[in-house]
């Protein structure tokens, strides 16, 4: 069984930067794809950003493009979430997933692999 695990998440002030990480026990995550979703309390999770296993094509949430970066490094069996300017909307349990192959969207659905999620709290 694969396993995710996410890290870096922190209570912050609004404006301020986090990166998260999430690695993997896969051999290798060359084959997969691989994204970031969010679920704050009392709400569904949603996704927030997806990066591609071939091209390394992005893809990003409305309510995040332009402050958040998602990357990987393969070698390295992980992958990154670089979050700028945190709003206190931004607050949820954010969560790695990864799934074999391409993507033909980032439904929730779509990704067998979980990590337990990693708490980013944005207040002042």
């Amino acid at each position: 069984q694969v396993q995710l695990v996410e890290s870096g998440g922190e209570l912050v002030q609004p404006g301020a930067s986090l990166r998260l990480s999430c690695v993997s026990s896969m051999r290798t995550i060359s084959g997969y794809s691989l994204a970031w979703f969010r679920q704050a309390p009392g709400k569904e999770r949603e996704f927030v950003s997806g990066i591609g296993w071939v091209s390394g094509s992005t893809h990003y949430t409305d309510s995040v493009k332009g402050r958040f970066a998602i990357s990987r490094d393969n070698a390295n069996k992980a992958t990154y979430l670089q979050m700028n300017n945190l709003k206190p909307e931004d607050t949820a349990v954010y969560y790695c997933a990864a799934k074999f192959g391409g993507i033909k969207d980032y439904a929730e659905t779509a990704f067998p692999f979980w990590g337990q999620g990693t708490q980013v709290t944005v207040s002042s």
